[in-house]
């Protein structure tokens, strides 16, 4: 067990390389999740779809929240014309389910990941996590970059969306 929590703890150090946009101070003050993955630039796609569907000024709430946040990337590797269907107004119910389904309530750090094989989402279904010498995964999504700290909360960069089961 040692074993495993030393190889994982390796991993996200080493993947603790933090911008200084993704880790930013603002007039003295953290950036909240909205704002640190706003100022980011990787997350675009993130930031217009929690703003179409009003979770703003959620997610700048007290919170704490942990947020598997899917990159750009990632949001390009849906089916052509998915993210542009969800954006659509008549869509609003399944785009908060899927991203309400990225969030956690709480402060889950890397660390906290070894003694978890699931989390309860927001939305209220549960995501699989899962850790190997070498890699966390958020069900079939990789964590590129882990612990990124916002005023409330912590963002776990993912490659993949997760999506909710129907």
């Amino acid at each position: 067990m040692f074993k495993k929590i030393a190889s994982v703890l390796t991993f996200v150090l080493a993947r603790l390389t933090l911008s200084s946009a993704a880790h930013a101070d603002h007039h003295g003050m953290k950036k909240d999740i909205v704002d640190v993955a706003a100022a980011n630039g990787s997350f675009s796609t993130l930031v217009a779809a929690v703003k179409a569907v009003g979770l703003v000024d959620t997610l700048k709430g007290d919170g704490p929240f942990t947020v598997f946040a899917p990159t750009d990337e990632a949001f390009a590797k849906l089916p052509a014309g998915t993210v542009e269907n969800l954006l659509k107004s008549q869509n609003k119910d399944k785009l908060t389910a899927i991203l309400t389904y990225h969030v956690v309530s709480g402060k889950v750090m890397a660390a906290d990941v070894v003694k978890l094989d699931s989390a309860t989402t927001v939305q209220g279904q549960s995501v699989n996590v899962t850790t190997n010498d070498s890699s966390v995964m958020i069900n079939s999504a990789n964590v590129v970059m882990a612990d990124v700290k916002a005023s409330n909360g912590v963002i776990h960069v993912i490659d993949t969306v997760l999506l909710p089961k129907e």
